[in-house]
This record gives C-alpha cells, sequence and structure tokens, in this order.
C-alpha cells in the first residue's frame, strides 16, 4: 500500500472523468430505503430531508442503484431533488436483481443492463446518467458482454461515464482496453483494505474510487487506533475513519451513506479534520 499523504486531504475535489467536478465526500443513498435495503423508509419525510440536507452542505455527489429498494433510492432523489442543480452529479448502478430483503443475485446479461439503464433514467428523471456502473460482475455472463453494453449505451448518449463496482484488477485492465473507465467501488476502509492494490492502480490511472461501507456500518468505532485518535482530537470514529480514506490518496471519493441528517451533517465535517502524520501513520499501520 502507498503511504497515505495528510496532503491529500486539502485536495477537496476531483474531476470525475475529467469533466465533472465533485466534492471529495459524497453522499451514498443506500440507507435512505427500508429495512434490509428493501421497500420505502420508515420515515418518508426523514429520508427526503436527509437528501435536501445533503446538498445544502455542498455534497454535488450522490451514488445509488436501481436495487436500493429496489427502485426507492432513485426515485426518492428525483422527489426530492429535481430539478437538480447544475453541479450534481448522480452516479447509479445497474447489474443485480432483488428478489427480498438482504437478496441480491447478480444480472449482467446485455438486455438486463439495457432496460436497467432506461428505467433508472425515467426514475431519476434524466436523459443522461452522468456516471452509470456495473454493480456486480456476473459469472454467468461474459465480463466483456456486460462492459460492452454500456459502451453501447455510451454511445446512444444514455450514460456518460462508466464505473466498475466489486470487480478485480484485472477485470478493470480488462474493461479499460473496452473502453474508458472512470471510477471503480469497490468495499475499502480502515479495517477493510483488501483493495489496496487497486487503489493505487486507480491513483496511477486518474482513475476515482469510491469506497463502499467506508466506516463499516458503524463498526469502525470499535476499531482501537480510530478510537484513540477520535478521543484525541475531540472527533467521532466516522470522522476519522472518513479523513483517513481522503488521506489515502487523491483519487478516493467516500460516499458515506445514513437515513439521518445528524450523521449526515457529522460526516461532511471530516473534511475539515486534517490528520497530523503521526496520526495517520498510527491509523495507516496494520
Amino acid at each position: 500500500m502507498a503511504n497515505p499523504s495528510t496532503g491529500n486531504q486539502a485536495v477537496t475535489t476531483f474531476g470525475l472523468g475529467g469533466d465533472l467536478p465533485v466534492r471529495r465526500l459524497g453522499f451514498g443513498a443506500m440507507r435512505i430505503t427500508g429495512p434490509g435495503i428493501w421497500g420505502d423508509p420508515p420515515d418518508l419525510d426523514q429520508a427526503i430531508a436527509v437528501l435536501r440536507r445533503a446538498v445544502e452542505v455542498g455534497v454535488n455527489l450522490i451514488d445509488t442503484a436501481d436495487s436500493y429498494g429496489p427502485f426507492v433510492s432513485e426515485r426518492l432523489i428525483a422527489e426530492a431533488l429535481h430539478p437538480y442543480p447544475d453541479d450534481l452529479v448522480i452516479a447509479t448502478k445497474g447489474g443485480l436483481k432483488r428478489t427480498g430483503p438482504g437478496q441480491w443475485p447478480t444480472d449482467g446479461r446485455p438486455q438486463h443492463l439495457r432496460a436497467a439503464c432506461d428505467e433508472s433514467l425515467q426514475r431519476l428523471r434524466l436523459d443522461q446518467i452522468p456516471l452509470y456502473q456495473l454493480h456486480r460482475p456476473d459469472p454467468k455472463v461474459p465480463f466483456e458482454d456486460s462492459v460492452g453494453m454500456l459502451v453501447e449505451l455510451k454511445h446512444q448518449g444514455k450514460i456518460r461515464h462508466i464505473g466498475l463496482s466489486n470487480v478485480s484488477e484485472a477485470q478493470l485492465d480488462q474493461a479499460m482496453r473496452l473502453t474508458p473507465i472512470v471510477s471503480v467501488q469497490n468495499r475499502y476502509s480502515r479495517i477493510d483494505r483488501s483493495s489496496d492494490s487497486l487503489v493505487d492502480r486507480c491513483e496511477v490511472e486518474s482513475i476515482a474510487f469510491l469506497p463502499w461501507a467506508p466506516v463499516e456500518a458503524g463498526r469502525i468505532g470499535r476499531d482501537s487506533p480510530v478510537a484513540r485518535v477520535a478521543k484525541a482530537r475531540g472527533a467521532t470514529p466516522h470522522q476519522v475513519a472518513l479523513a483517513w480514506l481522503l488521506a489515502r490518496s487523491a483519487v478516493m471519493l467516500p460516499i458515506p451513506g445514513t437515513g439521518s441528517v445528524a450523521h449526515l451533517e457529522e460526516n461532511v465535517q471530516a473534511v475539515s479534520l486534517r490528520l497530523t502524520p503521526d496520526e495517520t501513520a498510527e491509523l495507516s499501520a496494520a
């Protein structure tokens, strides 16, 4: 793993795809749905308030997927925020189906991805999706067929940029031989660094890396180095974990999700938490 640089924390924006400037702390819109990421949220007004507050505090990258709900997250984004601010970048994903709460079977067939993209465009009330990501490679479908459909959708003007999620470095290489890839979204946090080499590769290629589960659904607070730094700095463990991610690489775009306005505001404040070199070194140790 490359050594994180505290200087990366001062880099507050990233040019997604080279032409979409986004602030480096986005919002993941998975948890504005019901339990098990299934159905409507228990408090619809609160979900709408979270989305609107995200934009008010400066977030201009919102990540979602057709499978969140399913369909609920995309619908609520449009309900809360359309007509969208000019600088708002909405990223969504296709390639999974939902058969029940907590169930996420893959479907990377080209015909499914085409229909999923068309339906996302309608739900989001967009003429073009700024960033469309393959949610997960489907082992039953040749990877190049799934990516090839995204290329076709891009040529048709339905999507602006192509991203990948839950991929290996070899799959990134395979996709890059077919089309420019502007983002990778894999699980990554201080306590799950299985994608370390992929983060480094994305930095070399100037590809955005969107870590999902950046605070491990709140479990990051039980990580002793994070807890120690948080106590010393008068910050929350979530803020420290996000600050470490921002220091890890200038291409890192954390997208913490929440259904709470208070937690949203807490997360956004992580941008102003500047870790010292000693703190960064401690958090970067195994």
